[in-house]
């Protein structure tokens, strides 16, 4: 083996004489701006200085300001909201006034004050020219699970901080994850003692998801499955806001009465949006708005949620067909889509509460639920 090295381009030569080189990879480069955003450190997106509004520091801000004169960049949705034009299409670009602080950029990141102080404008957008860094450092801040809410300016290349090339970065936020298997081991459950957990680690750096396997289903016939995205308050604390816990015990004890099935349990918390960005979106309910309209106040799509992994993991267990246990079509959209054919839909029905009405209403009249 021997070591060469010119510059960035510092590579391994194997025995094989291939070389393999040390420097990060794009998805890898992703990866580690994700984790300098949610510490609070900007990064570098296509010839712009950009920082996540709700990891900032003051002193970072005030560094950022010292270079010239930041935009903040918010979604259409959270620009609706705000009653600011959104020229860019799915974007807003914001004029800062001369005396805005950390203060005044939370409060048009965060809706948590939306209803106590309403009156935030009125606020200047900006029209014109490429936007492509700036949409880029939304993905990359919902993709870290923070609010999509950017501080961005044009600046020079900083050393030490970690670089991006826009168009590059947007493609890869949009590319499918590849699954790869990591551990699994016979895993007895209430429902079912014949089951087994299986773990797959996603190649860009994102959470692992897992597959209950129970029994033994064969892979030339349609298996019981269910695609269960991750619900901590649900599926861990019983919370009787949702509908996930019951479903969650509903799907496992089907399967283990059919003694056979197979469980997705896809680690996308809140739609999408993480356990914190869910928590602030429970507030938001609790001051009159339902669930969509929760979303769309913090800057959010209706479901964040990526359903191709749910297929990925079907074909990495071995299967292509799949009788699916939702009461969401477009689950079953998602799978056929993906070369997965949907046999049947079962039905997952779970009785309601009173704190969950709303949110299942919700759910069928808005999200196309068939409840």
């Amino acid at each position: 083996m021997e070591l060469s090295g010119r510059g960035a381009m510092f590579q391994i030569v194997t025995e094989t004489g291939g070389p393999m080189t040390l420097i990060p990879t794009l998805t890898e480069t992703i990866s580690r701006a994700r984790a300098d955003l949610r510490m609070g450190l900007p990064v570098m997106i296509g010839g712009y200085l950009a920082a996540a509004v709700e990891t900032l520091s003051p002193e970072r801000l005030q560094a950022m300001r010292a270079l010239g004169q930041p935009v903040l960049a918010i979604t259409a949705r959270r620009a609706e909201t705000l009653k600011a034009r959104a020229y860019d299409g799915g974007l807003a670009r914001v004029q800062l006034p001369g005396d805005a602080d950390l203060r005044w950029l939370r409060a048009l990141a965060d809706p948590a004050d939306d209803l106590r102080v309403p009156l935030k404008g009125p606020l200047a957008t900006e029209r014109g020219g490429d936007v492509t860094a700036h949409r880029a450092a939304i993905g990359l801040a919902k993709s870290a699970q923070l609010l999509p809410a950017m501080l961005m300016l044009p600046a020079p290349a900083l050393p030490g901080l970690t670089e991006l090339a826009a168009g590059p970065l947007l493609a890869q936020l949009a590319h499918e994850a590849a699954m790869a298997p990591v551990a699994a081991a016979r895993l007895p459950l209430q429902s079912a003692e014949n089951s087994r957990l299986h773990i797959f680690r996603p190649d860009d750096g994102g959470a692992e998801h897992y597959a209950i396997e129970i029994g033994a289903p064969p892979r030339d016939a349609p298996v019981l499955a269910r695609l269960h995205s991750a619900c901590f308050t649900g599926d861990v604390l019983g919370s009787l806001k949702c509908d996930c816990g019951p479903q969650l015990h509903a799907a496992l004890n089907a399967m283990g009465q059919a003694g056979q099935g197979v469980l997705l349990y896809l680690n996308q918390e809140g739609r999408g949006i993480g356990l914190a960005n869910k928590m602030r979106a429970y507030d938001l309910q609790n001051q009159g708005f339902d669930t969509v309209e929760a979303n769309h106040r913090l800057g959010f799509e209706d479901d964040e949620r990526d359903f191709r992994i749910g297929a990925a993991l079907l074909k990495r267990l071995g299967f292509d067909a799949a009788r699916l246990m939702t009461n969401n079509p477009r689950k079953v959209s998602m799978l056929e889509g993906h070369g997965i054919a949907v046999t049947e839909r079962v039905p997952l029905i779970t009785p309601r509460n009173r704190h969950n009405t709303g949110y299942l209403d919700t759910k069928a009249e808005k999200s196309g639920h068939l409840l």
